[in-house]
């Protein structure tokens, strides 16, 4: 029994994942200029999709809420220290290789990324709906720092020594972070902005991951210090 022809499909063709993730960055700078710009409360979902050329539907097919519209944009900036992490290499020290290899301006078509994460960063002091949606994605970055710790000194990811050190680096990386937002409000980003973060970044995460008196995390990764002794 022979077969009829194939109908053409109807609709429009499937998303790739690449094309979503450009998608939701791009939904995520024209929210975050809106948020800058009037505000999050004057802000509505209809204002951010047609600020992106996009329905109403698919801004709330790819967001929960408004506020978590800035969620790809912090997501880049936080990639960037984790991909300096992943390329630590295991006879340089952490201090020396941020001071050789992390950057934390972000390449966009515009330029502007790095200053819309910094914007986001600084209204997260007053916008609890941001500021809930930055915190979450620290805390799953925390989880990207435990298991490069752990990979690195040979220990077990839920060993404690190993995520008191990952939750110190995470917090140092926000304090700097919130920091460097800050003094670069009104004036923007220059190369000497960059370079002092980059520096007190390296020196802040130098006392947390060796110690104040030494210890810590040597050069191959090891804790000089001893581990942490763990709970029978």
């Amino acid at each position: 029994m022979e077969s009829g022809p194939i109908a053409p499909r109807r609709g429009r063709p499937p998303v790739s994942d690449r094309q979503r993730q450009r998608q939701r960055l791009d939904i995520s700078r024209h929210a975050v200029r809106l948020f800058a710009e009037q505000g999050v409360a004057a802000t509505s979902g209809a204002q951010i999709a047609r600020a992106a050329g996009v329905s109403e539907r698919t801004l709330w097919r790819c967001f929960s809420t408004k506020e978590s519209c800035v969620e790809p944009l912090l997501t880049e900036s936080i990639g960037a220290f984790r991909a300096v992490l992943y390329a630590w290499p295991p006879e340089v020290g952490l201090t020396e290789h941020l001071r050789a290899s992390y950057r934390p301006a972000l390449a966009s078509p515009s330029g502007g990324d790095t200053e819309a994460v910094l914007a986001v960063i600084r209204m997260t002091q007053d916008e609890p709906g941001l500021r809930a949606a930055y915190l979450m994605l620290r805390e799953r970055a925390e989880e990207t720092f435990t298991e490069v710790l752990a990979e690195r000194t040979g220990r077990p990811v839920d060993a404690l020594d190993v995520r008191v050190q990952a939750a110190a680096m995470s917090a140092v990386l926000k304090v700097a972070t919130d920091d460097f937002a800050q003094a670069v409000a009104g004036q923007g980003i220059t190369p000497e902005a960059l370079r002092r973060h980059r520096e007190q970044l390296a020196d802040a995460l130098g006392v947390v991951t060796r110690g104040p008196q030494e210890g810590g995390w040597d050069a191959c990764g090891d804790s000089v210090a001893g581990h942490v002794a763990e709970a029978p």
